[in-house]
């Protein structure tokens, strides 16, 4: 069984790895910097985490009998290993290739008018969150639920600390005008998460895996 400070410690760069390629939030948090300054950041946070919260929710109370079955739990931590090792493969193809750059993450017209309700809509219209939750964030319920509340706590935690410090740190530098996170250092950055990511994926893998190959 994975220890709680474990649980915090992998989802937090599970979550950071996800919240640092582009996508929706990056576009509606680029947008409302520019537009707003630095507190569109916490806002937009906010409005994903809510959805985020609610997802959990879901999960515990009325998915949790599902999770709690060693067949589903197992097929959960087989298909959030797969999802997590071509993650990590895009992740280091596109820094490799040179393909990433925070200046390409347009998404013009996404925001909306409240960064609160740009993060809720462009978190609701994105289907790889959707894909994200139904394996990876399942399999994370699924293993933290172990610990009882406190465990799904800090899972949650860290996954939307997460999202809170990158999206953050994205603002700050905009509305700064600082120039040190250049797409070469970002770049670095999706490739050593890449690699963490795909060996991350190995222990999910196995995790599915021995709940069919032996006792729970």
């Amino acid at each position: 069984m994975v220890e709680p400070a474990l649980i915090f410690t992998t989802s937090f760069f599970v979550a950071f790895s996800g919240a640092l390629m582009p996508g929706p939030l990056t576009a509606v948090t680029v947008e409302h910097a520019f537009r707003r300054g630095y507190p569109a950041a916490p806002l937009v946070t906010l409005g994903h985490g809510l959805l985020e919260a609610a997802v959990v929710v879901l999960l515990l109370v009325g998915l949790g009998d599902y999770l709690a079955r060693p067949a589903v739990t197992g097929i959960i931590g087989l298909a959030g290993g797969l999802v997590l090792a071509w993650m990590g493969y895009g992740m280091i193809r596109g820094a490799l290739a040179g393909k990433l750059s925070l200046k390409g993450s347009g998404g013009k017209g996404r925001a909306g008018r409240s960064p609160f309700w740009g993060g809720i809509i462009a978190t609701a219209t994105n289907p790889y969150w959707f894909l994200w939750w139904g394996t990876i964030g399942a399999s994370y319920v699924a293993l933290s639920r172990h610990h009882g509340y406190s465990g799904v706590a800090l899972f949650f935690s860290g996954h939307i600390l997460a999202d809170f410090l990158w999206f953050s740190l994205l603002a700050l530098v905009l509305v700064t005008g600082k120039r040190w996170l250049t797409d070469a250092v970002y770049r670095w950055i999706i490739f050593g998460l890449g690699l963490f990511l795909g060996l991350f994926s190995l222990y999910f893998f196995w995790w599915g895996l021995k709940i069919f190959l032996g006792p729970a």
